[in-house]
This record gives structure tokens, sequence and C-alpha cells, in this order.
């Protein structure tokens, strides 16, 4: 996972501090690395990641600050794709995530129809949509090719 430039200006860290908590360097840390993830880690991927720069890092502290950026609407949980357990996706715009149940890699697929769908749901409902979650798990083509030879 990379990392991008994240001051107290982000909308991560203003959420954070508009709900109460503490922008600890641990906090930031988090948020950095959840706004340059493409890869929907897990609370554990991520303690995994910082408890190298930040070896007082709990798991509870990361735990925290998901449920509330989750809370916030801030990033999607996109629940259990394997052992990992719940993975997290800082991509809150309207996509397809596609999880292969063999190597639990989760990418997104950028869609339309998904954006069509909130548009008409909002319409017809009345209702504010907030977000939303669509995952497909299958086999990714790489897993395919390795379960083929």
């Amino acid at each position: 996972m990379t990392t991008i430039d994240l001051n107290t200006d982000h909308p991560f860290a203003r959420a954070l501090k508009q709900a109460g908590l503490r922008l600890t360097p641990q906090r930031l840390a988090i948020c950095r690395l959840l706004a340059a993830s493409h890869d929907h880690p897990s609370a554990q991927m991520i303690h995994d990641e910082l408890s190298v720069e930040f070896p007082s890092l709990s798991l509870t502290t990361v735990y925290n600050t998901l449920e509330t950026l989750v809370d916030l609407g801030l990033v999607n949980e996109l629940g259990s794709v394997g052992p990992d357990g719940i993975r997290y996706d800082a991509d809150t715009q309207p996509h397809v995530n596609l999880a292969c149940t063999r190597c639990l890699q989760v990418i997104d697929l950028p869609s339309h129809h998904v954006r069509l769908l909130e548009e008409e749901i909002t319409s017809s409902s009345g209702y504010a949509v907030k977000g939303a979650r669509v995952l497909y798990y299958g086999l990714c083509p790489k897993c395919q090719k390795e379960l083929r030879a």
C-alpha cells in the first residue's frame, strides 16, 4: 500500500476532529493509508503495515478510527472477504467491488449502471443515499488460469 500526504484539512482528518477524536499521528497515518489504498485493506492489514512506524498502535485504535469513518460515510465497509476479516474501501463513489475467493484480492470495477441505479433509488424512494456497496465474489482471471493449469 502506498501513502499520500494528508494534513489536518483533509476530509478524513476534519471528520475525525468533528467526531471528537484527537488527530494523533497514528489516526492520521490510518487515514493517509486508507486515502491512498486501492487494496481494500482490513483493520489487521492496516495495523500490520503501520505498526512498523508506530509500534504502540493498537488494533482497537485502528477499528475505532475505521468505525468513525464508516459512520460518517467517508469509508465503505465491504464485509468479510476471507480470513483477513472485514475489508474497507475509501472510494465511496458508486462502483462494483469484485472479490476473489481464492487469492482474496478485491478490485474496483467502475460501472455507469451502479450510478444510474443510485439515481433511480433516490428519485423513486426519496431516500438521501449516503452510500452503497456492491460486492461480487468469484475467481479472478489469474486464479482461474492457475486452476486450469
